[in-house]
C-alpha cells in the first residue's frame, strides 16, 4: 500500500462535504473505514484509501 493513496480525514471531510466527527461516527459504524497511522507522538491518526472515498461517492453517501 503507497502512502500517496491514503487521506487525511480533513482532506475526506472537504471532499465529502462533512465535518471530521461525521467521519469518526462512520468509521465506528463501518460505513467508511479508516486505518490507523502514526508515529509515537501521533498514534492512531485516522487516514483512508482513496479507493474507499471513491466507492463512497458513486454509491451515495446516504443518510450519515
Amino acid at each position: 500500500m503507497e502512502r500517496s493513496k491514503l487521506l487525511t480525514i480533513n482532506q475526506v471531510a472537504k471532499i465529502l462535504g462533512v465535518m471530521p466527527p461525521t467521519l469518526r461516527r462512520w468509521d465506528k459504524s463501518g460505513k467508511l473505514k479508516a486505518i490507523r497511522v502514526g508515529n509515537k507522538k501521533r498514534v492512531g491518526e485516522r487516514r483512508y484509501h482513496r479507493e474507499d472515498i471513491i466507492k463512497l461517492i458513486t454509491k451515495g453517501l446516504g443518510s450519515g
